[in-house]
């Protein structure tokens, strides 16, 4: 049953997304939520899929988990009111603001059990395989949501998620007060990674990429180096600020072919190196010296929400992370121009923010 229209940002195909009227969600299942969204926030994810897609969204084919098949709503890391509340849903009532945290996991398998939900066997994401919240309504389960404090604006509660998968990958690398920390690319989500490392007291915090303005903008979330790869020697600086020794946890969060070779380099014997970039092709490493240095190689997926996203929140809450961070907030109108053509073509320093109401 239809709940009246509503704008949202619709993925049709490559190169094809669409603001349109479509049908508002109709009321909450039992365990689902209704969210009058307040503001969303794009990434790198929404733009490949935009530029190249489909790649996540099932498009032509069902998923088998979401059900969905077709045109989808896209947005994975938005915040909302709840508007409406489900049978069954605790600790939620009409009016809360909430951030949801997009990634839906069952609770049950061996995975959840374990409290790995991001490896959840029935995993699905809001926004790229089940209806998101670039729009003006979502409906969403109540497990996915958390409060946000009142302190925390609404443009800034829109950075939760990606802040969360930047608070999942220093866990993943075990980062902790007093270590020195690389990042490998520090756009996007490398430069939440870089917020998280500073909010755990990592005491070096180098960041290399080729871009002037996200090294800056790193600075101002907590790196105390920096590292323009277009002119020095990534390997040869970081040897000279810990004295040969290396870092203790190297993060490659550029997604580029040589970025995981670079990590290894900057990674001390005994380290850690996090692969957090997607690769899209297979890439080749030298084995041998991660074996003879004994360095431990992990990678990191999504976040876990029930750890990952209440940190966000609180990091989130004073504004000073949310202000370095964010680039511009637009109307869903603008969004294809001014924020995924921005994205596509390097013209957006930060994040991103829509509001769907402007």
């Amino acid at each position: 049953m239809s709940a009246g229209a509503m704008r949202a940002a619709v993925f049709h195909g490559p190169g094809d997304v669409r603001v349109e009227r479509v049908d508002a969600p109709a009321g909450p299942g039992a365990g689902e939520v209704v969210l009058t969204v307040l503001r969303a926030a794009i990434c790198g994810t929404d733009c490949a899929e935009y530029r190249h897609g489909p790649v996540l969204v099932p498009l032509a084919h069902r998923h088998p988990v979401s059900g969905h098949v077709g045109p989808l709503i896209l947005g994975h890391e938005f915040a909302g009111v709840v508007d409406a509340v489900g049978d069954d849903v605790t600790g939620l009532r009409t009016g809360d603001r909430v951030v949801s945290g997009a990634g839906v996991s069952c609770g049950s398998c061996r995975w959840c059990r374990a409290g790995r939900t991001n490896l959840c066997a029935r995993y699905f994401t809001i926004g790229l395989h089940a209806h998101g919240g670039l729009a003006e309504r979502v409906r969403v389960p109540a497990s996915t949501c958390l409060a946000v404090p009142a302190s925390c604006s609404h443009d800034h509660a829109a950075l939760a998620q990606p802040l969360a998968v930047g608070i999942h990958a220093v866990a993943r690398g075990g980062v902790a007060a007093g270590q020195d920390i690389a990042v490998i690319g520090v756009g996007g989500i490398g430069a939440f990674v870089v917020a998280a490392a500073a909010g755990r007291r990592a005491r070096r915090i180098v960041a290399v990429d080729v871009d002037p303005e996200k090294l800056e903008r790193a600075r101002r979330l907590g790196a105390t180096d920096v590292v323009d790869a277009r002119h020095d020697d990534p390997a040869a600086t970081v040897a000279e600020l810990t004295g040969g020794d290396g870092v203790d946890v190297a993060l490659e969060a550029s997604g580029t072919a040589g970025g995981p070779a670079t990590a290894i380099a900057l990674t001390r014997r005994g380290g850690t190196m996090v692969v957090v970039g997607l690769q899209p092709q297979p890439v080749a490493l030298d084995l041998l010296d991660v074996t003879v240095r004994e360095i431990d190689v992990r990678s990191s997926m999504a976040h876990v929400l029930a750890d990952d996203l209440p940190e966000a929140l609180a990091l989130l809450a004073d504004g000073r992370l949310g202000d370095a961070v964010c680039d511009r907030v637009i109307g869903l109108d603008a969004l294809v121009p001014e924020g995924l053509e921005a994205l596509a073509s390097g013209a957006a320093s930060g994040k991103i923010v829509v509001d769907p109401w402007i």
